[in-house]
């Protein structure tokens, strides 16, 4: 399930008031004003999405709002909780066979699980599950380089336009040199340009990237463990062994919150216990 990532827009939101702040610090309220300059945000912005639209084809502009939109999201996939649920998927396989697996996966909204649990069930060699589902995971990574790729171009080509925003000034300001007092203005708005490409990279669109590439790394991760749970479940390998394996991927942090569950659990088990007998 994917819910709102509130780190993106409020780290974004953060860089800006800190940088509106050392310009008002420095300069004042109406000091602020003279950082905004109309000429330069169309240099930017206009350049920088001309410059997609030549890098990148339709379909791939299309999906571009898709991506960033998912920088804004964020997953809530729990390795602790995914182990126990092959620890049970291998429990009820060694009691009532790999067929009974098809009314418990039902129950699971991941695609990649039950694709996995119902290979296993098809009695599937366990080389070619791991060939399919390993397929799938790269596929998958192709699919997320490719979209994170407009948010990576983006942050090279943003400088990039703001310092041909700074060069078209400059030559400006040169062609007035015979006015002295236009100097200090012009070369103040020629900065400027470098100033928007430069934010809009470093801000926005690099670590927007990073966020995504990290994503895609977790996810690939988890993948693995889900081929790992799967391969051991179509195996018959005892619960608390799978267990044991699948916790290999765990940091010591969740070991712990996987402890402590499993504690609790057990609690709860002998508790109902009691309570029938």
């Amino acid at each position: 399930m994917r819910k709102r990532d509130l780190l993106t827009p409020i780290g974004i939101t953060l860089g800006f008031i800190m940088v509106m702040f050392g310009i008002v610090a420095n300069a004042g309220v109406g000091g602020a004003v003279s950082f905004i300059d109309i000429a330069s945000i169309f240099i930017v912005i206009g350049g920088l999405i001309a410059a997609l639209l030549v890098n990148f084809n339709f379909a791939e502009l299309k999906l571009s709002f898709k991506v960033i939109r998912e920088a804004f999201k964020r997953s809530d996939a729990n390795l602790v909780q995914l182990i126990q649920l092959f620890v049970k998927l291998s429990e009820r396989a060694r009691r009532e066979g790999l067929l009974a697996l098809e009314v418990e996966i039902e129950e699971v909204d991941d695609p990649f699980i039950k694709k996995g649990v119902l290979l296993a069930v098809d009695g599937i060699e366990p080389e070619v599950i791991n060939e399919i589902m390993s397929a799938e995971i790269n596929a998958m990574e192709e699919r997320h380089y490719r979209g994170r790729s407009l948010v990576e171009k983006a942050g090279e080509y943003a400088p990039a336009w703001g310092m041909i925003g700074t060069l078209i000034g400059l030559v400006l300001m040169l062609e007035s040199l015979t006015d002295p007092e236009t100097l200090g203005p012009k070369m103040a708005v020629a900065l400027l340009t470098t100033l928007y490409g430069t934010l809009l990279a470093n801000l926005v669109f690099i670590p927007m990237a990073g966020k995504l590439a990290n994503r895609t790394d977790k996810e690939i991760f988890s993948k693995q463990v889900i081929i790992e749970g799967v391969i051991g479940v179509q195996s018959g390998q005892n619960p608390k062994l799978l267990e044991e394996k699948l916790s290999a991927f765990l940091s010591e942090k969740d070991k712990i919150q996987a402890a402590k569950e499993k504690e609790k659990n057990e609690e709860e088990q002998m508790k109902e216990t009691a309570n029938e007998a």
